[in-house]
């Protein structure tokens, strides 16, 4: 007969003692357990004694977590977490510089679990941490000077448990003096500085700024653009990375006036030239981390243009207008003074003509064509940036056009207006950045103008492209469709520089596109007739509940949500499954992301499927309604949704990504008997009802469909005729 489920056999180790082996009983008091195993050593006072897993985390076993104790386990008896906090309290304030660092050592890796860092921090054990970073850094430095090893050691550990206690997110970041700061600015901005001391450092201004708007105003007057920019020029790519999240986490806080202000310092310290030659250019792969920081970077960078973007064109504003006349002057080689000859009706005929040539809308007042936002001024920018600085492709496209007949004539302004909206739409300008995208462009930071060179580059491309499709002016939208398909297949490539990307879309000519098309229509088949579309609304209902069974069994195999705090680097996990019976959801937290499936006897929450009473989604779910920076990612909002059960409780959650948000989603939905409206239900559905029909309509008449698959072929006697074909 098996054991009881609440019965789990365990080793337990103690030092300078033989391990035991052990039956716990999941039912019984953890005090209780522990007061049993001290008898068996026999140790006294039970209560200042815990048990912590015997593994890399050495993580405490409290009431929360015990379920997730596993059959075989390895666990310790220890010092308890109050006794633990209290020990490394008074070691790390000792005389001695060796017990003082090593019990900073201790404190850094202990601080990682939330049980002993709510002790820690109980004794006031922040307030001690910064003081000893502010008084104590003299010394440190006259250690330095001794050529004591222990300097940056001490300084690193010291500032390594700061950061783990911090992000348990128990202590407000606004609690921090303007002396504490400074001195953390200062180990940013010394030229030789410990690396583990440094990049600790920049750890910390990174969280500050992020987590509170006062702190960014101090931390902005302690460091400067310039003093970051060194830290970049270097080899470690850890410490690079945790600049560039600094630097972006300056640019996001930052006040809007003040955003285009740190962009031309930016520009003035060459950060684009620097990140390309000694980041994306450097012998070493970028990881995920600097990755997701360039994107950062890239998004904060475009967001620039949305001021432009939104800003409506005034038609009466003289400068303004002057820029159009400077677009008439390059195009037709003609001087706004010899306007002031002839008479009024005269001028104003000319200027007629000649807007209608440029491919402007309102040939009258081409002004008006600019009030649409978006793209607003940003297009009447790009378009007198290709006029000056591409000057001869400017004048060779507007007189091209201006050649042909009406009705064929490819119209320049128009079509600038309409790529610049495009192009903002395929780069998303002034949308926030995305939590774990990591879609950066290393084209982007090859130019100081990168956005405005791009549209220079897809104008031209647009161009030929219209006269490749020979197109008329009713095909002006299907020509910005393939336009927008050429741009975005060209840059899933991922060129590394513009001349790269203006190669890739040679290679993307109108006939490519056309037969790319084709062959992707070609697995399509026609379900159009009436016939067809019955059968389809026939087994609809049959491919429905299929996908619901799929997406009730996926709940029963469960998923880990990610806890998301202010730094991406802190991963906190909890898990959530539904009963096979689908009666009652498992949950709880957990120390690290499972290798598998999480059995539900160690999840200690239950939520009974009875007491749901809604599902929200998006804005509408209660962790969304908060406040702070993170509550406004589109993303974030995108992956939220929340269970509402009894009167005023719920239970939050931010899926790891699109497809287990809408297999939670469903799959709550379908246990309350809603309809499952998901995008990847939908897909599901068409997929499934595709496939189902091509299986139906197959001419199987006299064959015989086998009931068990063939059987697979015997191996070769050699492999001879395998070859390496790299």
């Amino acid at each position: 007969m098996p054991p009881p489920a609440d019965i789990l056999k365990v080793a337990i180790e103690w030092p300078g003692a033989f391990p035991k082996l052990m039956e716990i009983d999941q039912k019984k008091p953890l005090s209780a357990i522990i007061k049993e195993v001290c008898d068996g050593w026999q140790l006294p006072n039970h209560e200042t004694y815990a048990l912590q897993n015997a593994d890399s985390t050495n993580f405490y076993i409290t009431e929360k977590n015990r379920n997730n104790i596993k059959n075989g386990s390895i666990l310790r008896l220890t010092t308890s977490p109050a006794q633990m906090a209290q020990q490394l309290y008074e070691r790390v304030q000792s005389s001695s510089l060796d017990v003082k660092l090593d019990g900073l050592k201790e404190l850094a890796n202990s601080s990682r679990d939330v049980t002993f860092a709510q002790e820690f921090i109980n004794l006031d054990g922040i307030t001690l941490l910064t003081q000893m970073v502010e008084s104590g850094t003299e010394r440190y430095q006259k250690l330095q000077k001794m050529m004591k090893p222990c300097f940056g050691e001490m300084l690193s550990f010291t500032l390594t448990a700061f950061v783990e206690l911090m992000d348990h997110g128990i202590v407000s970041w606004d609690t921090f003096s303007v002396a504490f700061i400074k001195k953390i600015a200062s180990f940013v901005c010394k030229s030789s500085m410990d690396s583990a001391v440094l990049q600790r450092s920049l750890a910390i201004l990174e969280s500050m700024v992020l987590n509170s708007q006062d702190l960014y105003q101090k931390v902005a007057q302690e460091i400067t653009i310039g003093q970051l920019m060194p830290h970049l020029q270097g080899t470690d790519q850890d410490i690079q990375t945790y600049t560039i999240a600094v630097i972006n986490a300056l640019f996001l806080k930052a006040p809007e006036e003040k955003r285009q202000e740190m962009s031309h310092i930016l520009a003035q310290k060459q950060l684009r030239s620097i990140i390309l030659q000694n980041v994306i250019r450097s012998n070493k792969p970028i990881n995920e981390e600097m990755a997701h920081q360039l994107y950062m970077l890239q998004v904060l960078t475009f967001n620039l243009l949305e001021d432009r973007m939104m800003t409506k064109m005034d038609p009466q504003d003289q400068a303004q207008r002057d820029i159009i006349f400077e677009l008439r002057r390059i195009a037709f080689d003609v001087e706004c003074d010899s306007n002031n000859s002839g008479s009024i009706d005269k001028r104003k005929s000319m200027y007629t003509r000649d807007y209608k040539k440029l491919g402007f809308i309102n040939h009258v007042n081409p002004a008006v064509d600019f009030t649409q936002i978006p793209p607003g001024m940003l297009a009447l920018d790009n378009m007198l940036y290709f006029a000056r600085h591409h000057q001869d492709s400017y004048i060779r496209i507007v007189l091209e056009n201006s050649s042909r007949e009406d009705k064929h004539e490819c119209p320049f302004g128009r079509s600038s207006i309409e790529l610049t909206k495009m192009l903002c739409e395929i780069l998303k300008v002034g949308e926030l950045p995305s939590e774990n995208c990591h879609d950066f462009h290393p084209m982007f930071f090859t130019h100081d103008r990168s956005f405005v060179e791009f549209f220079c580059i897809c104008i031209q491309l647009l161009n030929k492209t219209w006269k490749e499709m020979r197109a008329t002016s009713e095909d002006f939208n299907k020509v910005m469709q393939v336009v927008r398909e050429q741009i975005t297949r060209a840059l899933t490539a991922k060129p590394n520089s513009l001349d790269q990307f203006k190669s890739r879309l040679q290679n993307l000519s109108y006939t490519e596109i056309l037969k790319i098309r084709q062959s992707e229509r070609m697995n399509q088949e026609d379900f159009q007739s009436r016939p067809i579309l019955e059968l389809r609304e026939k087994i609809q209902p049959e491919i429905m509940e299929l996908i619901k069974q799929q997406r009730l069994n996926r709940l029963c195999e469960g998923t880990c949500f990610r806890k998301i705090s202010s730094r991406r680097r802190q991963d906190k996990f909890w898990y959530c499954r539904l009963s096979p019976n689908h009666k009652v959801l498992h949950y709880g937290d957990l120390e690290e992301s499972p290798q598998g499936e999480v059995p539900h006897d160690s999840l200690q929450d239950k939520l009974p499927v009875a007491d749901i009473k809604a599902v929200v989604t998006g804005k509408d779910c209660p962790h969304m309604k908060e406040k702070g920076a993170l509550k406004q990612n589109k993303e974030v909002l995108e992956l939220a949704f929340s269970i509402l059960y009894e009167s005023d409780e719920y239970l939050n959650f931010i899926a790891p990504d699109k497809h287990e948000y809408c297999v939670w989603t469903d799959g709550l939905n379908a246990l309350l008997g809603k309809e499952m409206t998901s995008e990847f239900t939908r897909s599901d559905l068409d997929t499934l009802l595709n496939m189902e029909m091509k299986l139906r309509l197959l001419d199987l008449e006299n064959i015989q469909i086998p009931e068990a698959p063939p059987p697979i072929p015997k191996e070769p006697s050699n492999y001879d005729f395998v070859y390496d074909c790299n």
